[in-house]
């Protein structure tokens, strides 16, 4: 299970207002590369045959499920205050994350 803290809910609501295809879901996914290993990813896509989905906040996500390894558990984050990151994925399984928050080991 993936969930979302309300802030990021908001702004993914917001984006989604803005996507041509009212059909796509956020896509949180793991990727190879970054400073540390994998790092996280998000897009709008449409639901493929294997992917999991998940709701949080009201918002439904998707998650491929080499992907549902890595963040089973986690927290998708939004803070656009002064020193604001944008996303930040909360994850409980990283053993380690670099100092943009946006990859992991």
């Amino acid at each position: 299970m993936i969930n979302l803290t309300p802030e990021a809910a908001r702004q993914i609501r917001a984006l989604h207002a803005q996507q041509a295809d009212p059909a796509s879901l956020l896509r949180v996914l793991v990727e190879t590369g970054g400073c540390s290993g994998f790092e996280y990813g998000m897009a709008f896509d449409v639901r493929k045959a294997t992917d999991l989905e998940f709701e949080s906040e009201g918002v439904k996500l998707l998650i491929d499920p080499a992907s549902h390894t890595y963040l089973d558990g986690s927290t998708v984050h939004f803070d656009d205050g002064l020193h604001g990151k944008g996303f930040e994925v909360r994850n409980p399984n990283a053993s380690s994350t670099c100092g943009c928050g946006k990859s992991f080991s």
